[in-house]
């Protein structure tokens, strides 16, 4: 075990890339314990790892996403946003939170949400008045909602892994990742008069709205579509992605025009590029997974954890600032991918329903994507708009503290997460 957990920090920090890091540490394990010959099962389970329907959903949602973002119906929600909350005092802070929200029901992806605003809202909001770091700081707190709310990739690797229901955990993060946007808003809101954010000249009006909720109404259909057809069982998550996709040319190709079969390439590129890095993360991580599994180190940390104390309430404590730690060095698709098998049987032990404790587990993890010192959407953000780290961090600390508080919240009291899943029959 020791040799297994040091080769594997000590690549980590060496710069390896993590999906070849757990295939390496993972192939360790399996000689140390049975010698060469146990080797001839690597590539079974390394291939066996992808071997899950629902996984097809992740290349379909991002694709998706890409056909979307590039058809410029991105611009359009940020639009509409800007028309309902731009006249606030701080309203393109406040438009860049929401933007978030119906962006998220797209994409399903933090990272791609940063890029898209860095490239656009940030510069955006620099002209108007904002600091850079501001700027990006409320992009960063925004683009976490991605993973949350529906469609996410993050759902659909741990209901995957864990044999949860996907539409149980798409349903769950609804009213978490709305709970993240309010939270946010309202720092906005009594935060702004302080820091001289700058308002809108022109006030609210419902002619701008409509008119600009018919420009969106095309990206806005798309969300409201897929979680209809997964909530009530029409499709399975991996067919709804497929449909998006179908949807999304549709619209970009026959009805705006603007999609070209150059841009159509580089879109399905992108998209292997993004499927292929977060596949070889699962296949790696089944061949390490395997060695623990083996090696009862599940039942050994979870029983390390009930040693401290059986209290539910210290155990999910203790859980939440496991995840938050670890979050803080590694890629949070390879600490899903390995601390789900580890953590799930703990929540069971302690009595947890299985949606709600996927939820505490990807709620804690999103968190880390804006957290130094790998927090991947702090590094899209400065590498779009030139602003340093440091500068960022400092002004997106208090976003992460009220993001914590709705965290602690939805950990302790299970309405927030399961109030939708229950309605729907998804969860118990």
């Amino acid at each position: 075990m020791i040799i297994v957990a040091t080769a594997f920090f000590v690549l980590l920090f060496l710069g390896m890339p993590v999906g070849i890091v757990l295939g390496i540490a993972g192939m360790i394990g399996i000689l140390d314990m049975g010698g060469g010959h146990f080797l001839a099962m690597v590539p079974d389970r390394f291939f066996s790892g992808l071997n899950m329907f629902p996984f097809l959903a992740m290349p379909f949602f991002i694709l998706a996403g890409e056909i979307m973002n590039r058809s410029g119906l991105t611009l359009n929600l940020v639009n509409f946003a800007q028309a309902l909350v731009g006249w606030l005092r701080g309203g393109m802070a406040h438009s860049n939170m929401l933007a978030s929200v119906m962006f998220a029901g797209l994409t399903g992806s933090a990272t791609a949400d940063a890029a898209a605003f860095g490239n656009t809202l940030v510069p955006a909001m620099k002209k108007a008045g904002y600091s850079g770091s501001y700027a990006c700081a409320v992009t960063a707190a925004g683009s976490i909602i991605g993973p949350i709310i529906p469609p996410s990739t993050l759902a659909i690797i741990y209901g995957s892994l864990m044999g949860v229901s996907i539409a149980g955990l798409f349903a769950a993060g609804i009213i978490p990742g709305l709970l993240l946007c309010l939270v946010c808003m309202c720092l906005i809101a009594a935060t702004a008069r302080r820091l001289n954010l700058p308002k809108d000249d022109r006030g609210p009006s419902l002619a701008r709205i409509l008119k600009e909720f018919r420009h969106s109404l095309l990206a806005l259909i798309l969300p409201v579509f897929i979680l209809t057809a997964i909530l009530t069982g029409i499709t399975t998550p991996t067919e709804a992605a497929a449909l998006a996709v179908f949807y999304a040319l549709f619209v970009g190709c026959a009805l705006y025009r603007n999609i070209r079969l150059r841009d159509l390439y580089e879109m399905l590129a992108r998209t292997a590029l993004i499927t292929g890095v977060i596949f070889l993360i699962i296949a790696s991580a089944s061949i390490l997974g395997w060695w623990m599994t083996f090696n009862q180190i599940p039942q050994l940390i979870a029983n390390g954890f009930l040693s401290v104390s059986e209290n539910p309430a210290v155990v999910v404590a203790m859980i939440v600032a496991l995840l938050l730690f670890i979050g803080l060095f590694m890629d949070i698709n390879a600490a899903l991918i390995i601390l789900a098998p580890v953590l799930a049987p703990l929540t069971l032990a302690i009595g947890l329903e299985p949606v709600h404790a996927g939820m505490i587990i990807i709620l804690s993890l999103t968190i880390s994507l804006m957290t130094p010192p790998v927090g991947a959407c702090l590094f899209v953000l400065a590498s779009v708009t030139g602003e340093r780290i440091e500068s960022i961090t400092r002004s997106l600390w208090p976003f992460i503290v009220v993001q914590l508080l709705v965290l602690i919240a939805a950990a302790y009291w299970q309405p927030i997460t399961l109030f939708i899943p229950r309605l729907l029959g998804l969860a118990g």
